[in-house]
């Protein structure tokens, strides 16, 4: 497996303190952060002057614990006189002090079983999501494959009734699609099936993008000069290929596992979370920013831009078939994620994820 690429999220401001952050108080922070993330109590001093390996008195860390707390690193809860970290602590401990475990080679092959054993995209997306919750403890998601970029074997046309037809579009793995169309005016089976034979006849074994921009080609230079024929297919070839594709839709698994942990089991926090699972479009939203960068990309707490994910982070990486991104997977969970073992599993299963869609 090749090296992870990590989008940072980090701030140039806390880049500099960090940079200027004394050697014993990056490890007092990085010390806090793990136990933290282990147990999730706040972690007072004198548990800190048993983790953190530092031979300095109990004083001297609470000083240094100060000092953090004044860059907006840690914080001391209501209920405690620990203290906890931050969005922006949790951002430096990711970017910066994080080393992630590896995949070991009895789970690689648990990975690549399941997924090879799914039918077809919507089962390998169901599959993948369900492997990420299982194996992570958290609510796994997988986007669904975008259709742009799956290539096109046959379009069919069936009549339904006055101006609406069905498209029936089948797609490589043997993949089937179906679209309502509403047309301009009504059309006889015999055109429909002209228009349906020339479509599959010059788009045949092309993505639907490319299909879409030869089509487009094709309408402008036969535009003065097209017949009956030519007319019906792009009409009906634009709504097909041209028009804007639905938004993509994801599967998720796993919410339910978000309410073992402390820190969300407030019922009202669990409400909002649960109406933003359950209304998807702030989900897809954070995905759909995921989606345009190669590598793992994490967002923590507030900066996943919802309220509902304050307590939580999502961690998410693109997966692809013939080099383009066609979708998005990840994990939704607390903030005090063991990140070094849940973003290598995000990474390996989005790469074997690809691998499987390539190699139909």
């Amino acid at each position: 497996m090749r090296d992870i690429i990590y989008i940072s999220g980090l701030s140039q401001t806390v880049l500099t303190e960090f940079q200027m952050l004394p050697e014993r108080a990056a490890q007092l922070l990085k010390s806090l952060i793990e136990t933290h993330i282990s147990d999730g109590k706040a972690v007072g001093s004198r548990t800190l002057a048993k983790v953190s390996g530092l031979d300095v008195s109990p004083a001297t860390i609470r000083n240094i614990m100060a000092d953090l707390e004044e860059m907006g690193l840690i914080a001391a809860p209501h209920t405690s006189a620990g203290r906890v970290p931050t969005t922006a602590g949790y951002r430096l401990f990711v970017d910066s002090m994080l080393q992630t475990q590896p995949i070991n080679d009895a789970l690689l092959r648990q990975l690549q079983s399941q997924l090879d054993t799914a039918p077809d995209s919507q089962a390998l997306a169901e599959s993948a999501s369900t492997l990420l919750s299982s194996i992570t403890g958290l609510a796994g998601v997988v986007t669904l494959p975008q259709a742009d970029v799956v290539k096109l074997e046959q379009i069919e046309f069936v009549r339904l009734s006055e101006n609406r037809v069905l498209a029936v579009l089948v797609l490589a793995h043997g993949e089937v699609q179906n679209r309502v169309l509403t047309l301009d005016r009504e059309y006889g089976r015999a055109e429909l099936a002209e228009a349906a034979n020339y479509l599959t006849e010059h788009f045949g074994g092309m993505d639907l993008r490319g299909a879409r921009e030869r089509l487009v080609e094709d309408l402008n230079a036969l535009r003065r000069d097209m017949n009956h024929l030519m007319e019906a297919a792009i009409e009906l070839g634009e709504q097909v290929l041209v028009s804007d594709r639905p938004q993509s839709d994801y599967v998720m698994v796993g919410q339910t596992q978000l309410m073992d942990y402390a820190e969300l089991s407030d019922v009202e926090k669990l409400r909002q979370l649960f109406e933003t699972f359950s209304t998807k479009r702030d989900i897809l939203h954070i995905l759909d920013r995921c989606s345009r960068a190669e590598g793992v990309k994490i967002f923590i707490g507030h900066e996943a831009g919802n309220k509902a994910f304050d307590d939580c982070s999502v961690v998410t990486a693109p997966y692809t078939i013939d080099g383009k991104i066609v979708g998005v997977l990840g994990v939704i969970g607390p903030t005090r994620m063991a990140y070094d073992r849940v973003i290598p599993i995000v990474d390996v299963t989005a790469r074997l994820l690809g691998s499987t869609l390539n190699s139909r």
